[in-house]
């Protein structure tokens, strides 16, 4: 406007004379002074014959002890006055409507609060019961060690889960150090592991050191960096810049150099990220490396193909006996237990439980060694029974190589403590060193679907 205030100054008193125009007809000329509100309405008033009635005071209902903030009360509200006003009937349904409605809100809403308030009873429940727990550890249990671990009273203490504070210190007497591994010998292999790295990553390429082969300096280079980076991603402590990668690299490391027989194999990263997680470097490498010696893992790690059937074999027989169901369900699919468990095995089941339900896992196996394992597999196998039932041999072996993220621990539990490890009144290793004899007598009990 301010472009043109002279030109229209001067076409004023033209545009108050013309007429004004309008698609489809003609209209009155705009006026340049705003309209009062009471003006338009006065006119609108004698226009029209009709008087205005300003509208009645808001009749919303008080004293209410619940008002849901939402469109449901406007059912409650009179109809506009060119609509016909409401039945009685109508609304007298509408209220009753809405009082079910706010009735169902007020429910709801009460039973989220006594949800919320369960949840945290339990809470306290455990808290208190780790804490009570973690003064019988430390002030009795662990100062008698030797005497107490076997006793009954422990036994079921430790099958409840170990209290976080003492667990990495059960953990290593339960495992115990046959290999006599020191503090110091862990400094020795890290120091030699470092200098294999720099000497590596200097020339590209390294001579065969104290017999170390080529796939070993591969597993101890390039493949430990690629698992460390796998571990764990939803913590992003183990990763690159994470306060854990250096320490995780350094026990993996170290062991390459410890027993280059074994070398690095992957799943390591998952057993070693626990143990860190719960003992102090040095330390989480002496568990660790004895952890591996046992029978069991060595097997596996160093993928004895033999020793491995015959642990196949002998859950296969414990399979039979607790879920004869579901057994005969896989071998409809010709579905053999490397398919799941391998994986479950490689890293004590820390990659595929939530951490905290792995950890007691760790509990107990620590407590019943490498049977519990498999009785752990056999109870995974319970819980998700009727669903399995009605799966495929794709569908069976997705879902067990990804498992539901909502396992709880006491579902869990409940389902490995239903699990009998006895079959013909023979326990888990006696079952076992009948197979081993077996297989020394020519492997004549070996069933198809194993040789598979």
């Amino acid at each position: 406007r301010n472009f043109f205030t002279k030109r229209t100054k001067e076409l004023k008193p033209a545009v108050q004379s013309a007429p004004g125009w309008k698609l489809f007809g003609k209209v009155p000329p705009r006026e340049n002074l705003p309209k009062d509100s009471k003006i338009i309405q006065q006119e609108y008033e004698a226009r029209t014959g009709r008087m205005y009635k300003p509208p009645p005071p808001s009749t919303r209902r008080k004293n209410i002890e619940f008002e849901p903030l939402s469109t449901t009360a406007l059912i409650l509200e009179d109809r506009p006055a060119n609509l016909p006003a409401k039945s009685v009937e109508e609304a007298l349904r509408h209220r009753q409507e809405y009082d079910e409605m706010v009735a169902e809100a007020k429910k709801r809403e009460i039973k989220e609060a006594h949800k919320r308030k369960k949840i945290m009873r339990e809470r306290f429940k455990q808290e208190e019961n780790i804490a009570s727990a973690m003064v019988i550890w430390v002030n009795e249990i662990l100062p008698n060690w030797e005497g107490m671990r076997a006793t009954r009273r422990v036994r079921e203490l430790w099958w409840q889960g170990l209290p976080p504070s003492v667990r990495g210190k059960v953990w290593s007497l339960a495992v115990g150090n046959e290999l006599n591994i020191t503090p110091e010998l862990y400094e020795i292999f890290l120091s030699r592991a470092k200098e294999r790295w720099k000497s590596f990553s200097e020339t590209g390429s390294e001579n065969d050191v104290e017999g170390a082969s080529v796939a070993d300096r591969e597993a101890s280079l390039e493949l430990i960096k690629l698992d460390i980076s796998r571990t764990f991603p939803s913590l992003y402590i183990f990763q690159k810049g994470g306060p854990y990668h250096d320490l995780l690299h350094s026990v993996l490391g170290a062991y390459t150099c410890y027993r280059p027989d074994v070398g690095y194999v992957q799943g390591m990263s998952f057993i070693a990220a626990v143990l860190i997680l719960n003992l102090e470097e040095a330390d989480a490498f002496i568990a660790f490396a004895n952890l591996l010696n046992k029978p069991c893992q060595l097997a596996f790690f160093r993928v004895d193909h033999s020793m491995m059937l015959k642990y196949f074999a002998a859950f296969e027989v414990f399979f039979e006996e607790n879920l004869p169901k579901l057994f005969l369900h896989f071998k409809s699919y010709s579905l053999t237990p490397d398919i799941y468990l391998i994986d479950w095995i490689f890293t004590l089941y820390s990659k595929s439980l939530p951490l905290d339900l792995a950890c007691r896992v760790w509990d107990v196996f620590c407590r019943d060694g490498e049977e519990f394992l498999f009785r752990t597999g056999l109870g995974i196998l319970r819980l998700y029974e009727d669903i399995l039932l009605q799966m495929d041999f794709i569908h069976i072996a997705q879902f067990l190589t990804k498992l539901p993220e909502d396992i709880t621990s006491e579902k869990l539990f409940s389902c490995i403590a239903a699990i009998q490890m006895q079959n013909s009144n023979k326990k888990w290793a006696q079952v076992f060193a009948s197979l081993m004899k077996d297989n020394k007598e020519g492997d004549k009990n070996h069933s198809p679907a194993l040789k598979s």
